[in-house]
């Protein structure tokens, strides 16, 4: 059976996770808009890993004899001046999830939930993977400067991206 505590913290993280689903949605948006493709593509593979993680989550919580409440979620930004400010926004939220995943984490702890924070393992080494991903995107962008070529090529790298439903916990 899952604390109270714990089941509160879980779906807050259920509603952070769908943010993340809709702000990369709103990114496909922005990529579709100004005709890159590939980068829209790789988005819309966010998107999906988003909301496989947000599954995730409301399983468990189901699974452990909680309560699942599904929230209203903010509004996320729909415009950014180019793809590097578009990923270094990635970046940066991708950076807030791991700190509210380990937030999370610590309420597992504190509670003595020895399943949570087993769980929670997987969406840890997640969030590793999900800068990194973003981190090197960046840096390519960064390398590339205004060369539309080189951006024409990230693009068509990026387009090659494909779903893979994750095993998670």
């Amino acid at each position: 059976m899952i604390s109270e505590k714990m089941n509160e913290a879980f779906n807050t993280q259920l509603k952070h996770e769908m943010f993340s689903s809709n702000l990369y949605l709103s990114m496909v948006a922005y990529f579709e808009e100004i005709g890159l493709k590939g980068f829209a593509n790789w988005m819309r593979v966010q998107v999906q890993e988003e909301n496989a993680h947000a599954m995730g989550l409301f399983d468990y919580v189901l699974s452990r004899g909680g309560s699942v409440t599904v929230s209203a979620i903010d509004k996320p930004e729909n415009q950014w001046k180019c793809a590097l400010d578009c990923f270094e926004a990635v970046y940066k939220h991708e950076q807030l999830v791991t700190k509210l995943i380990n937030e999370l984490v610590d309420v597992a702890e504190q509670e003595k939930d020895r399943a949570a924070v087993s769980f929670l393992q997987w969406y840890i080494k997640e969030q590793v993977e999900e800068e990194e991903n973003c981190s090197d995107i960046c840096a390519k962008l960064r390398l590339i400067g205004d060369d539309k070529h080189a951006l024409l090529l990230i693009d068509q790298e990026l387009g090659a991206r494909t779903y893979v439903a994750p095993v998670i916990g």
